[in-house]
């Protein structure tokens, strides 16, 4: 049997990842392929929990170390639980946010680098990393406008941290982007859906024979 392919949605706040990764599932279900659909945090029940301890109550209810450790937590039990098993009975595995979005988002404050965040998940997903990454990129005005508008004033606790942050995050993505062009795209998500959906799929090249 083949080993399947790994595929992330990246991005910052209302940039349409969710969307976007159903579409992309959707998409190659249609060429015949097995998909696995997941999120992170989350995708197991233990790592569900996590989240919901992640993503609720005050800003200073973590430090930004144990954040880092408490999402590196949930990604080791989604990649040991969920991941990797469906990669290895050939299935494709599209997840909403990855290693790549610890990287832009709990560096930020400057208390760890991106080198100490890769050795974490070194040490609690094997390294595991995706065969392709998309990072959604959106004017800042039109994310703000598109999260505003699906939160309804109830942002969680990482979403509703202020613009500076939201920017410094977005411009890790570009940078990533930029260092490590073979694995992560850069895609316009100011398009239509339906646009963006087939620029997804067009990068799929050199994955799908």
């Amino acid at each position: 049997m083949n080993q399947g392919r790994f595929i992330t949605l990246e991005g910052g706040e209302g940039t349409g990842k969710s969307t976007q990764a159903r579409a992309v599932a959707n998409a190659l279900e249609k060429d015949g392929l097995k998909v696995l659909l997941t999120r992170e945090p989350g995708g197991t029940p233990a790592a569900e929990t996590i989240r919901e301890l992640l993503l609720t109550g005050a800003e200073e209810k973590w430090t930004i170390r144990t954040e880092a450790l408490l999402f590196a937590a949930a990604r080791a039990e989604h990649c040991a639980k969920l991941i990797r098993p469906a990669l290895a009975r050939g299935e494709w595995v599209i997840c909403d946010r990855f290693i790549d979005s610890s990287r832009a988002y709990q560096s930020v404050s400057g208390q760890l680098s991106d080198s100490e965040i890769l050795d974490i998940h070194r040490i609690g997903s094997e390294y595991l990393m995706p065969d392709r990454t998309f990072i959604l990129d959106l004017p800042e005005e039109d994310a703000l406008r598109r999260a505003a508008a699906r939160d309804r004033g109830e942002s969680d606790r990482i979403g509703g941290r202020d613009s500076s942050y939201h920017r410094a995050v977005m411009a890790n993505f570009r940078k990533f982007a930029v260092d490590d062009p073979d694995r992560i795209r850069l895609i316009d998500a100011s398009q239509s859906v339906e646009a963006v959906t087939a620029d997804l799929v067009q990068n799929l090249d050199g994955l799908t024979a």
